[in-house]
């Protein structure tokens, strides 16, 4: 089985580390020339739990990659997705997969692309960093992942256990929960680090009446849009945001992902606008065709676009304005 991973910046780049020390032939594509520069003469770097380890891997540009992909995962900002799947089109193989690996709820649009039957989803839970060219730091202490099929899922389950023999922890689901699940987490604390910087596990201990907002919030559309279970580590997330023992719970809920910071973040360091309307603001727009109000996930949309044009500025003060 052929595997490209398209879009290997960080979160990409250690999911093909992982599939190619599980003996997948995988190739791993980005347009960063001087990341695959590195990755070709040297292998890709990851730390891992402090630990740095060199594997090597097959990497290239878009413009040098040649024939059919069996499974394509898709891992490039969401704002990229229509030229992407427009690009990536011809190299799918005639009964060939696309998994994206994107948060948000991207697959309706991609489907137009590549069609239904052949889109599935899944939800990374594990943050990573570039830190330099060929370099990644893993910011979480596990690699668990939650995977589902948008449309018939015929080969679910050969994905699955592709991603399994690379030592990952794979569940299988409702793929409209697994993005809902992942969003109330993102939507809140992939939107606020972006805005302060903070890592997640400095939001969950000094912003936590904030974020359980935003997870509230996110939750309640969840809910208008049929999710029954919003699981996350074998507990409803759900439920446990919603209780009177939230704040108690999210530092300790957070404590494996303490160190993460949201990748938006470095779009806005550097002056680029970043998926905001794709995370935050896809439960936004799923919360007015449904008729839920999300004032806070509003105003914290509204931050980050201020952030990007220049008109606030990228602090843990800037907080305050929420």
């Amino acid at each position: 089985m052929r595997v490209l991973i398209y879009g290997a910046g960080a979160m990409g780049t250690s999911l093909g580390v992982l599939l190619t020390r599980g003996g997948v032939s995988c190739e791993l594509v980005t347009r960063n020339a001087a990341h695959i520069e590195s990755m070709k003469t040297q292998g890709a770097i990851l730390t891992e739990g402090g630990k740095e380890s060199l594997t090597p891997v097959s990497a290239c540009l878009p413009q040098e990659m040649q024939g059919k992909y069996d499974v394509i995962f898709l891992s490039v900002r969401q704002r990229e997705n229509r030229d992407a799947a427009r690009f990536l089109l011809p190299f799918l193989a005639e009964n060939g997969a696309v998994v994206t690996v994107q948060n948000g709820l991207p697959e309706e649009e991609l489907s137009k692309v590549f069609g239904a039957q052949r889109m599935y989803g899944a939800a990374l839970g594990w943050g990573a960093e570039l830190v330099a060219a060929g370099k990644v730091n893993v910011t979480s202490e596990e690699y668990r992942l939650a995977f589902g099929a948008y449309g018939e899922g015929r080969e679910a389950g050969k994905i699955a256990e592709l991603l399994r023999q690379s030592g990952m922890e794979v569940t299988i689901g409702d793929l409209k929960e697994i993005r809902y699940s992942k969003l109330v987490v993102n939507a809140a604390l992939s939107t606020l680090s972006a805005i302060s910087g903070l890592t997640f596990g400095e939001l969950s201990k000094k912003h936590k009446k904030l974020v359980l907002t935003l997870m509230r919030e996110t939750v309640s559309v969840a809910r208008a849009d049929g999710c029954k279970k919003l699981v996350q580590n074998g507990h409803d997330i759900g439920k446990l945001f919603k209780s009177p023992f939230a704040g108690v719970l999210l530092p300790i809920a957070m404590k494996k992902h303490r160190m993460i910071r949201s990748g938006m973040l470095k779009d806005l360091e550097a002056g680029r606008r970043c998926d905001v309307d794709f995370v935050a603001g896809a439960v936004m727009k799923a919360g007015e065709r449904l008729g839920v109000e999300t004032p806070k996930l509003r105003a914290a949309v509204s931050l980050v676009h201020d952030i990007e044009n220049g008109l606030a500025e990228l602090s843990p003060e800037s907080l305050k304005l929420l």
